[in-house]
């Protein structure tokens, strides 16, 4: 009888482990990203796989001894195609994976509005960038949220009255706070 009572016990606890869910991203995450202001909108549509979405403000600085210095300010947006690849191993390893914590292969593709600041010194265009990225992204008890991602880009300008397409690095660094649930 005891044997049966150790068998019945197992075969519960093996259908319970295949009856439960392999880790999934989070259907819809919302953020708001400090480092380059702006909100984020990440759509999970099947288990491993997000629509990455942000609308934010980017800026940068270009200086050389023909025009001299110059800031720019300019409305960006960011899509990307998320592949997180290793969620069941960071469930395994007891990590965490909520607000869609892990690492990740993405398609980016980024759209530079013209620059909106008046001393742009020649930068009056807006710009394309497509670029394969790999990152992580890491989301805390208090919904605080770090992301990184890097990759190798070819960067095209609407206008044709640039002749510097090209290849480019892309790298993208945020830190904000997941928002609701």
């Amino acid at each position: 009888m005891k044997n049966h009572i150790i068998i019945i016990i197992s075969l519960l606890t093996i259908v319970n482990l295949i009856a439960q869910d392999k880790p999934a991203v989070e259907k819809n995450l919302f953020k708001l990203n400090l480092v380059l202001p702006g909100v984020v909108y990440e759509h999970g549509f099947n288990k491993k796989s997000t629509l990455y979405s942000e609308l934010s403000m980017g800026f940068g600085y270009r200086s050389n001894s023909f025009s001299g210095s110059s800031w720019i300010f300019l409305p960006v947006i960011n899509e990307q195609l998320r592949h997180y690849y290793n969620f069941e191993k960071r469930s395994l390893n007891g990590k965490k994976i909520t607000g869609n914590s892990g690492n990740f292969l993405a398609f980016n593709a980024i759209y530079n509005f013209k620059s909106f600041s008046t001393n742009n010194d020649g930068y009056d265009d807006s710009s394309f960038v497509l670029a394969p990225v790999w990152g992580l992204q890491r989301t805390y008890n208090n919904s605080f949220n770090l992301g990184l991602n890097a990759g190798v880009g070819y960067l095209v300008y609407a206008d044709k009255k640039y002749d510097s397409n090209g290849f480019v690095p892309v790298i993208n660094f945020s830190i904000g706070w997941v928002i609701g649930k």
